[in-house]
């Protein structure tokens, strides 16, 4: 018996469209990341990247759960004396959600060539318009909500 190992050039990548209104941001996530990865593909090979596009829209509608707004602080620090930010994720959701919640789905790649290549494919946008359309994304929403 031989395994399958896909190759780059011979993957059939689709675009997939997920609307984040009421979605809860980790679940959505980790759903998206296996999507990037192709983890939903039979011809999933780790060291390729089998992934499809993914574009999200309503970003800035996403929900989180608990007291996360307040109490979940995301912390930077330039390498220069006094040079350590901190700022909570409600401010961050303020000031920009679409990178919010771009952030949270890299996060769950790997952090290496492969997953930046992934993470190219991931087109996070705020509100509900999209300059994708001539790629005619699926709506997936549904199967991410799950």
């Amino acid at each position: 018996m031989k395994s399958y190992l896909a190759k780059s050039n011979e993957v059939e990548r689709r675009w997939v469209l997920v609307d984040a209104t009421d979605l809860v941001l980790g679940r959505m996530a980790s759903r998206v990341a296996a999507i990037l990865r192709g983890k939903h593909k039979p011809i999933f090979t780790p060291n390729v990247d089998t992934g499809d596009y993914v574009v999200i829209i309503n970003a800035e509608k996403i929900r989180v759960t608990g007291m996360k707004l307040l109490k979940k602080v995301r912390y930077r620090h330039s390498g220069y004396p006094g040079g350590f930010k901190q700022a909570t994720f409600g401010y961050e959701m303020a000031k920009d959600p679409a990178e919010t919640v771009r952030r949270a789905i890299l996060g769950m790649l790997p952090h290496n060539a492969l997953g930046r290549e992934m993470g190219r494919k991931l087109k996070v946008y705020a509100g509900d318009a999209h300059p994708h359309q001539g790629q005619q994304p699926e709506d997936i929403t549904e199967t991410v909500r799950q």
